[in-house]
């Protein structure tokens, strides 16, 4: 038993294709079922019922295959061992970013990172919080930039700031005049909001008591982008709310629009998040003390309340 042989049997029963899983391996199909099949014959049992389409884990292999996972983790974590006993802060890491964070979070910090530790080859995606949590439980990312609390029981989170929710209220709307908003004056009938799928819409409608109910639904939006819900706010279809790093780009006239709320301010936790099994934890640190410190400097903000991302239906 290896443990490229239990690498393998994690490709196959993640992708359910032999095919697939070689192409994902970087090694020939025949390469990968040859090992496989050396390995179900030292242990004398089907990991995989290949009769079926797509291939299924059988009972035995269902129970093999987390272990393998367990295996494979504790073998990167030996790695990682010598690396820290080396000092070195180096090699491939795969980070995954949520929609309505990376836009803004990315440009702040990924040139001081490269610059601060040249060795570190981060490979960034931009996905939804289910995302990451699935790639991160299977071992495709090794952290990932989400709003929390999430409370899942095999992650760990390290909070990095707090982002305020900031109003976006153009004058001729009723919320218009006042100085400062309160969370009870908020109507969720009429505050533009990003589509299903996205946390930050589920810390909209948290916040919202939803006090009064719209009677005529009057247009569905689903669109991902801030842009979006601002140019409509401006064409007198409602208001909406943004994370505060979204509102430091804006020209004067739309930053004459935004309304700060009364302390303490709604806010969103924004965490580096990470397997428990802390495997390359030296980069993971490494990133947080760079995001943290740059990060501190954009939001003075201290007296917040936080807003869970679940949607709480």
């Amino acid at each position: 038993m290896t443990i490229t042989q239990l690498q393998y049997v994690l490709a196959v029963a993640e992708y359910q294709n032999f095919t697939l899983a070689a192409e994902k391996s970087f090694v020939t199909q025949p390469t990968l079922s040859m090992q496989v099949q050396k390995l179900e014959d030292e242990l004398g049992v089907l990991i995989f019922d290949r009769s079926k389409k797509p291939i299924k884990i059988t009972e035995a292999g269902k129970k093999i295959v987390a272990q393998a996972r367990n295996i494979v983790n504790e073998a990167g974590r030996i790695r990682d061992i010598v690396d820290q006993e080396k000092g070195y802060i180096g090699g491939e890491y795969s980070i995954g970013i949520i929609p309505t964070i990376m836009p803004t979070l990315l440009p702040m910090f990924l040139k001081a990172f490269i610059n601060k530790y040249p060795k570190v080859n981060l490979i960034i995606k931009e996905q939804s919080t289910e995302s990451l949590i699935r790639n991160i439980q299977d071992g495709h990312l090794d952290a990932g930039i989400a709003a929390t609390p999430l409370e899942i029981e095999f992650i760990r989170e390290w909070p990095l700031y707090y982002e305020p929710f900031v109003g976006y209220i153009p004058p001729n709307h009723r919320l218009g005049k006042v100085e400062f908003l309160n969370p009870d004056d908020l109507d969720i009938s009429d505050i533009l909001l990003l589509q299903d799928g996205h946390c930050f819409r589920d810390g909209v409608i948290n916040l919202c008591k939803a006090s009064r109910k719209s009677s005529e639904e009057r247009f569905q939006l689903q669109s991902g982008s801030f842009e979006t819900l601002v140019n409509l706010a401006n064409e007198g279809l409602g208001m909406t709310l943004l994370p505060y790093l979204n509102t430091l780009e804006l020209d004067p006239r739309k930053a004459s629009y935004l309304k700060h709320f009364k302390n303490p301010t709604p806010a969103r936790e924004v965490s580096l998040i990470y397997h428990k099994s802390e495997l390359k934890i030296q980069i993971t640190e490494a990133l947080r003390d760079v995001i943290s410190g740059i990060v501190r400097g954009a939001i003075a903000f201290q007296d917040v309340k936080i807003i869970s991302p679940v949607n709480k239906k």
